[in-house]
């Protein structure tokens, strides 16, 4: 029956179980069923199907339902904790170095540019976030990967830059590639705090990042596509943090001017 039920294939299965109904039918088989009964029995059996099973998945209906019941299970706390550190390390002045490979690698650069760039209030003199991705650098990169070999490629970048109490956002769906876990030591001997964005059980990379955000799924586009949409979130937490600090010194800014322009005789009443 999971088989069935995963691959979206539910009808024979159902044509064996469910009871005769000559109202309003519809034929499966020889066998004349409701179409209301029938959907019913068939998201009696999807609720059935584990987050995390890979499963096959042959049409689009299939690998959303499998999408919602691994985004109904993700690790919420951890996503806020990640954005308080971020928003620590903008407070401080410190910076956010992210990497990763193949898809990680395009959304290292994505987030880098949300954060960097998309933090940016407009007509503003407040700081900055010091957002940098470690995939941008092809002839820094592919120096590194001739030179040495490429499971060096992010290590040997970080030992150029990382600050302690800087963050190293590793992204890595398995949670196993070389040059991550190597990246993850660099940062951490460099005294960095090490934030992870993984899929699966969290795979090597886990022990050596002090937050590890693990999307509980194993299927790797699925992984995928939380890992951008937790970017996302962690972009949009920091950006309205920032936005309300920002507020808050204009208006400060603001009262302090107007007081200012009160004559300093009329700025407390006599006793």
């Amino acid at each position: 029956m999971y088989e069935s039920a995963a691959s979206g294939n539910f009808r024979p299965y159902l044509a064996a179980k469910l009871p005769l109904n000559c109202v309003g039918n519809v034929e499966v088989g020889e066998t004349l069923f409701t179409e209301s009964r029938l959907r019913r029995a068939e998201v009696e059996i999807r609720m059935n199907i584990p987050a995390r099973g890979n499963g096959e998945i042959p049409d689009s209906r299939s690998y959303f339902r499998h999408y919602d019941r691994v985004l109904s299970e993700l690790p919420h706390g951890q996503v806020e904790l990640a954005a308080d550190k971020l928003n620590d390390v903008y407070e401080e002045g410190r910076r956010v170095f992210i990497f990763g490979n193949g898809g990680s690698a395009a959304l290292a650069s994505h987030f880098a540019c949300d954060l960097g760039k998309g933090t940016a209030m407009p007509c503003s003199s407040h700081k900055r976030f010091k957002a940098m991705s470690l995939t941008d650098n092809m002839p820094l990169l592919t120096a590194w990967a001739n030179d040495t070999s490429y499971e060096q490629v992010f290590a040997e970048q970080l030992r150029n830059f990382v600050q302690p109490g800087d963050i190293a956002f590793a992204i890595s769906g398995s949670g196993n590639s070389p040059n991550i876990l190597l990246g993850l030591d660099a940062a951490r001997e460099a005294g960095a705090f090490n934030i992870g964005l993984a899929g699966f059980n969290g795979g090597k990379m886990k022990p050596l990042c002090d937050l590890c955000i693990v999307i509980p799924s194993d299927n790797m586009q699925i992984i995928e596509d939380l890992h951008v949409s937790v970017s996302h979130a962690l972009f949009t937490l920091v950006r309205h943090r920032i936005q309300i600090r920002s507020a808050k010194v204009r208006t400060m800014a603001a009262s302090a001017h107007a007081t200012s322009a009160i004559p300093s005789s009329l700025r407390m009443c006599p006793t």
